[in-house]
């Protein structure tokens, strides 16, 4: 069935092919020229016509290929194909009139077939407009969506026998959009960085629960911009949400066989779509609506929306993946290729493939997606997954790389929130505090610090000191700020923060992976029992360790970032990596909010974030600099012993796992529209980590003449009206955070 032709490069190896029961090409009618339209913009414009007539134009980059064509598609899955004849600068166009909003469409390009060398042009597989504004139907595994074929016996060729069968009728296809919308009556929080409290959420989870919201609209955008929904956001007091992806994504063969899915959405591929799963009123179009709608809703909230975009790899996996876009529009001209062994992929994301941000029809590509959703989608920011390998140039990684240096110059990118995971899988990968101004990033290494004092792991104060204080040993160069750091103890990739006290091992059974998925380094502490327990001195203690952990993260200087649900108690069941687990285990369990033993908990965090909100002591613009702002006055930073005395550089190595530091609200950094120096509150904050009490002496002058205090994690509400003279001796609970407002002397 197979039989070997030339490849055009006189290679003894030849390049296979297989002739299928579908049929080639061959046997169909010759498809209809295209009037010649217009190269720009890519994708497809519904719009008047040089005949005046309405149509759409198309327009897509192919640069090694040989021909391209349009497909379209009526109501019952009828194709017509129109050849697109015209190829300006590589990017292959045609208008054709009549079509309009709502139609389907893909593209077949044809070229060699030489995967030896990255070609791995196939017009039998219909191609998804990488463009695409909108995804009609779901990516459903097949044989025939693979551009060779599936199972071949030999592993020097196991890729590279190519299968003729027809795709067309086992993907989705891409739908000619048209919404004039000009945004005109939106107005956009534009929240400064410094008073940000980000709050990452999964649109479909956040509301597939959620008994506020009618159960049609539930899962969707349309369920996240429902009042109810939203009431939450406000009450909480977050100031953006940080949406897992909504791109259109696949979900990965292993998982589908498994009869699972890919929930959390780190699988894209069309950069421009809606994901079509989360849309309650349809798929034609209508999705694109429905997310704006719901944009509108959390702006008029005052809420910001940043999204977290996937463009280091697609859901076309490695080199034995699917055909479904990229692959066979362009292989070469849009992933890295092994430079020794064109045929494989260099692999820096751990998913089979990487994209090559080097090259400059990728880079619009990125950039063109990205503009696209501030402008005509009304998104403020994006969260770049594994952004180390978007720098990635042709020596490794390179902060002054093309993508990032054409971010850093754009009108409309630079002014809006741009926050990287600062890290891939490849060699130089982890990139924590190297990416350039304009550029926010994840600080894992606060995550891992929390973790571990709280845990007590920690053998001295010296980390905690930094990560509390904005982490100016990673961010301080280059002219960043405090808010340069992300500071987060949760996030969707890993435990909940309930399941961080609950979990000493991860549980990730449900994967179907046997447990190996997922990391072993989750820096967790169960407190005494495995798992769910009714023992009230564990589950007292469980819930203390959630008020210090929350307290901790909504204190420290940097940017806050909250897993959603984490406010009242979610729990995942010790699961660690519930990427695949569209069902109760990820949603949110609304009913937790009110229950009396997390109720406390969601108040708390509340609180702590007015508080926050309230007072710029508490996030601060300008990294500490331990000098007064005026001359006689307190330094704006001061660490103090147990003893109630400043700390010198030996107790900083010294063994502890206690910490104080004093917040000058006198000294900050800050000045007002009429440009006079902003003066706030000033706090001592007490962190505790040892289960023994502890005696903690209260700093007297010039600091306090008193104290209250206003939190205090050893009380199930955190509340407490307690007063106490300066020079006081307290005797602090083990495990517990003290927050002291100072009253200055008379």
């Amino acid at each position: 069935m197979a039989v070997p032709q030339e490849n055009g490069h006189g290679d003894a190896r030849g390049a296979l092919h297989l002739l299928g029961d579908d049929a080639s090409a061959e046997e169909r009618p010759a498809p209809v020229p295209a009037l010649p339209g217009s190269w720009q913009p890519l994708g497809a414009r519904y719009h008047q016509g040089p005949d005046g007539r309405p149509g759409t134009n198309f327009a897509l980059w192919a640069g090694g290929a040989e021909a391209v064509e349009l497909c379209l598609f009526d109501e019952d899955g009828h194709e017509t194909r129109h050849q697109l004849a015209e190829q300006t600068f590589q990017i292959w166009h045609g208008h054709v009139p009549g079509v309009g909003p709502g139609t389907r469409y893909g593209f077949r390009v044809h070229g060699r077939w030489d995967p030896w060398t990255g070609a791995r042009w196939n017009p039998a597989k219909l191609l998804l407009d990488p463009y695409a504004r909108a995804v009609d139907g779901e990516f459903r595994i097949h044989d025939a969506v693979y551009g060779h074929v599936r199972g071949w016996p030999e592993a020097d060729v196991a890729d590279t026998v190519r299968d003729n069968r027809d795709s067309a009728r086992h993907v989705p296809k891409a739908v000619v959009v048209h919404d004039p919308d000009d945004w005109a009556d939106d107005r956009r929080p534009k929240t400064p960085w410094a008073d940000t409290v980000l709050y990452e959420l999964h649109v479909k989870g956040f509301t597939m629960r959620h008994p506020g919201v009618p159960p049609e609209l539930r899962g969707s955008y349309a369920g996240l911009a429902h009042p109810a929904a939203i009431e939450h956001l406000v009450r909480l007091g977050v100031t953006a949400v940080e949406l897992l992806p909504v791109h259109q994504f696949a979900s990965e063969e292993h998982l589908q066989r498994r009869g699972l899915s890919n929930y959390w959405g780190y699988n894209s591929i069309a950069w421009f779509a809606p994901h079509n799963g989360y849309a309650a009123t349809g798929t034609r179009g209508q999705q694109v609506t429905e997310f704006k709608r719901m944009v509108r809703a959390l702006h008029a909230a005052g809420i910001e929306v940043i999204l977290d975009v996937v463009y280091n790899h697609t859901a076309e996996g490695g080199e034995g993946g699917p055909t479904w876009s990229l692959r066979g529009i362009d292989n070469a001209g849009h992933y890295r290729l092994q430079p020794h062994n064109r045929r494989a992929y260099a692999d820096y994301t751990g998913c089979g493939n990487t994209l090559d941000a080097a090259q400059p029809q990728v880079v619009r590509l990125i950039t063109d997606s990205l503009r696209y959703w501030v402008t005509e989608m009304g998104v403020d920011g994006f969260r770049f997954d594994l952004a180390a390998a978007l720098a990635r140039g042709p020596h490794g990684v390179d902060m002054r790389g093309a993508l990032l240096a054409t971010i850093g110059q754009d009108p409309v990118l630079s002014r809006v929130k741009l926050i990287a995971e600062p890290w891939d899988l490849g060699p130089d990968g982890y990139q924590v505090g190297n990416f350039p101004p304009l550029w926010t990033e994840w600080n894992d290494r606060y995550r891992d610090t929390v973790r571990d004092f709280w845990r007590g792991a920690q053998p001295d104060v010296r980390e905690l000191g930094y990560r509390l204080a904005g982490s100016s040993d990673l961010y301080q160069r280059g002219g960043r700020r405090p808010y340069a750091s992300v500071n987060f103890v949760t996030a969707h990739d890993g435990f909940t923060l309930r399941d961080l006290v609950s979990y000493n091992s991860k549980h990730n059974e449900a994967n179907g992976e046997d447990n190996r998925d997922g990391t072993n380094d989750n820096r967790s502490w169960n407190c005494g029992a495995e798992g769910e327990t009714d023992a009230a001195e564990v589950t007292g203690l469980r819930r203390r360790q959630l008020r210090n952990l929350a307290a901790t993260l909504l204190l420290s200087t940097g940017v806050p970032m909250l897993l959603a649900g984490d406010e009242f108690g979610r729990t995942q069941g010790g699961n660690n990596n519930a990427y695949c687990q569209d069902n109760e285990t990820s949603w949110l369990d609304w009913s937790l909010r009110d229950d009396p033993a997390w109720a406390p908990l969601f108040a708390l965090t509340s609180r702590l974030i007015r508080l926050r909100r309230e007072h710029p002591v508490l996030r601060q613009r300008f990294f500490f600099s331990g000098r007064p702002a005026h001359p006689g006055g307190l330094r704006d930073l001061t660490w103090f012993t147990p003893r109630g005395v400043e700390m010198t550089e030996a107790d900083w190595y010294a063994p502890s796992q206690t910490l104080a530091m004093y917040l000058s609200g006198g000294a900050l950094a800050e000045r007002d529209a009429r440009g006079e120096v902003v003066s706030d509150d000033s706090f001592l904050l007490i962190l505790h980590a040892h289960h023994r009490p502890l005696s903690f002496t209260l700093p007297g002058r010039p600091w306090a003449e008193r104290y209250e205090v206003v939190l205090d994690t050893a009380q199930e509400s955190g509340l407490s009206d307690a007063r106490h003279p300066a020079g006081t001796t307290l005797t602090l609970p083990g495990r517990s955070l003290l927050l002291l407002r100072s009253v200055a002397p008379a």
